[in-house]
């Protein structure tokens, strides 16, 4: 028996891309992979790939303006919605129940037999996980605080990317430490002064003290593998 068609009589598809997040977007991470499946299908379906929208957007998140812009021209075009993956849509039972309740035929490339109830079922199902990992997280991190640890889900990244912004200020204030020791300036003391008279900022964008001169140092040290380079004292 020859399988049935998944194009209406139209032979017209729109589809539909979802990416998480704004840098997704911009990148094609993602986006790339999701145009080309369907682009493929479209081929394979011998139809005609109408229009497409792009949404950037979570898949927790009710708020889907190019989904209602995709269904609406679905229905101007007799089209069907295409999507290369089942979980670009089936995160939200809200957002399902909204394309149930649009009278849109779609189809997913990755499973292009699966039914509205089929989506309803597995969006109830991703719904329910997402909610449980919730409430795990946020039990993670109660008992985390009362243990006394610092919260903060980007601590450590923006500790990495202020360690190398403060690296990158070492290295661009060592000539003009290295000019003071060359005349004369031995200590973090003299060499803090010496920096406040010329109207050099310090890596705070105030005043060099001894325990700046010294900290930067420090790091000139580390970076550079190098004995001290003045004297610690003040």
């Amino acid at each position: 028996m020859k399988e049935r068609s998944l194009v209406k009589e139209t032979g017209k598809f729109i589809a539909y891309y979802r990416v998480s997040t704004d840098k997704q977007g911009q990148s094609g991470l993602g986006l790339e992979a999701q145009r080309n499946s369907v682009i493929e299908f479209v081929s394979r379906e011998r139809g005609v790939l109408h229009r497409e929208y792009t949404e950037v957007e979570s898949g927790a998140q009710k708020r889907r303006p190019e989904l209602a812009s995709a269904l609406a021209e679905c229905r101007r075009s007799k089209a069907t919605l295409v999507i290369a993956k089942l979980d670009r849509l089936a995160r939200n039972v809200y957002v399902i129940s909204g394309l149930i309740e649009s009278g849109v035929e779609f189809v997913a490339v990755d499973n292009p037999h699966a039914n509205k109830l089929m989506l309803h079922l597995l969006a109830a199902f991703a719904e329910h996980e997402r909610e449980q990992i919730a409430a795990r997280t946020k039990s993670a991190l109660l008992a985390a605080k009362a243990r006394g640890v610092r919260l903060g889900a980007s601590g450590a990244c923006r500790a990495s990317a202020n360690k190398a912004k403060a690296s990158a200020f070492a290295d661009k204030i060592a000539p003009e430490i290295m000019s003071l020791t060359q005349r004369g300036l031995k200590s973090a003391n003299s060499i803090a002064a010496a920096l406040n008279a010329g109207g050099i900022p310090a890596y705070s964008g105030g005043r060099w003290h001894a325990g700046t001169v010294i900290r930067v140092l420090s790091r000139l040290e580390d970076m550079q593998n190098v004995k001290p380079l003045v004297q610690q004292n003040v």
